[in-house]
């Protein structure tokens, strides 16, 4: 190590120099030679365009010390375009990039359960497995139309992939129908807390299948989230037998879901042509492969006939809120993917808890959800035991 810094040390020493004795020696003419010399041979050996190149701190190259320690001279004797507002605006892109990908984050999926339930509830409409089917139609063809404007890059599917994917496919719609029932029967407060208990069947399933060990203050925070459910669910005014078993279900597939999809993910990257498959390529491939199954249990549970003879159908206001609601669902997506990128695995699991706080708050307004004491005290006990698992899952 202290030889890597020691050949750090005399490599800016050297190029120090040189630059001192080049600005004293050499005139305008040979400047300009001497620049473009410099850059073609940076293009020739790392294929990086004039464009890409800026003075980042975080790079120890020899081109970014270069122009790090004669950017003043360089633009003032060739008119090069570094200029300071754009090393603001790069400052400020890097500052508020966590924060606008994280307040878009969270407005869709707040907006995206809400919808969820007055599309379920207030209108009444029993079909869900044709919401989903709707919404998972609409993510298709908005992801089809950014993948041939090439706004998005899109792995081309192949049988031996949707082989490979099919098991985790199964899992996936069997978690959004779980999930769109108990939404329809339970309040979004109480849904939210039981679906703490995803992350304790999680972790239980990552001990046996990939034999990891959580700390003691996580499994702390799962018992606090076992209390707060159960706790929660005799207390619930409005408790129903049918949305608890849908949602106890939901976090089953949920949890199965996250693990299958481990198991999974590089046998699908090895069936790609390209050897990878990045985010966008996994919304589409779950999004579409489910198409079909929606279809066959629409026939097999008839919902087609309730769809056809619905009076909600033919109210305008209702396909708004449907396709909406479908547009928020691939939002989602694209700003959980943006969020994470632009922060970390940590800082968006916490993002993620501390969300739950305001679709709580926000569906015992909006839908006038019956409320005791006790049962108050069960949901803001199981938020802040979702935020402590959080936390703890970071240490």
């Amino acid at each position: 190590m202290s030889n890597i810094k020691l050949d750090e040390v005399v490599c800016r020493d050297s190029e120090e120099s040189e630059l001192s004795s080049w600005n004293e020696k050499v005139t305008s003419d040979e400047k300009v030679n001497r620049v473009y010399e410099i850059l073609n041979g940076i293009h020739k050996q790392g294929q990086r365009s004039l464009g890409s190149i800026t003075p980042d701190v975080e790079n120890g190259t020899l081109t970014d010390r270069l122009f790090k320690g004669n950017k003043a001279a360089i633009a003032d004797s060739f008119n090069l375009p570094f200029d300071r507002n754009e090393k603001h605006a790069y400052v400020f892109g890097r500052r508020s990039g966590p924060l606008i990908s994280g307040t878009a984050y969270c407005i869709s999926s707040c907006c995206m359960i809400l919808l969820n339930k007055v599309v379920l509830s207030s209108y009444n409409f029993n079909a869900g497995i044709s919401l989903m089917f709707y919404q998972n139609l609409i993510s298709c063809v908005v992801v089809a139309i950014l993948g041939l404007c090439r706004a998005v890059s899109v792995e081309k599917l192949n049988w031996k992939l949707i082989r490979v994917w099919l098991p985790v496919n199964i899992i996936f719609v069997g978690m959004l129908v779980s999930g769109m029932y108990s939404l329809k029967y339970i309040n979004i407060a109480m849904v939210t807390i039981l679906k703490n208990m995803t992350n304790i069947l999680t972790a239980i399933g990552e001990y046996y299948v990939f034999r990891k060990h959580q700390n003691q203050k996580v499994w702390t925070a799962m018992f606090m989230m076992i209390i707060s459910a159960v706790s929660g669910g005799i207390t619930d005014l409005s408790f129903d037998a049918k949305g608890y078993t849908w949602q106890i279900l939901n976090c089953i597939l949920t949890a199965a879901y996250s693990l299958t999809l481990r198991l999974v993910m590089d046998k699908a990257k090895q069936a790609t042509k390209l050897g990878s498959l990045n985010n966008v390529s996994m919304v589409l491939l779950n999004n579409l492969l489910s198409l079909p199954f929606a279809i066959f249990l629409i026939f097999v549970l008839n919902e087609w006939e309730y769809v056809i003879n619905a009076d909600v159908i033919e109210l305008p206001v209702f396909w708004v809120v449907a396709t909406a609601s479908g547009l928020l669902g691939l939002a989602i997506s694209f700003t959980s993917m943006w969020f994470l990128h632009q922060t970390g695995p940590t800082t968006y699991s916490l993002v993620g808890s501390l969300n739950k706080v305001p679709i709580s708050i926000a569906g015992l307004m909006l839908f006038k959800v019956p409320l005791s004491v006790p049962n108050m005290f069960s949901i803001l006990f199981g938020l802040f035991a979702g935020i402590f698992f959080a936390r703890a899952k970071m240490s």
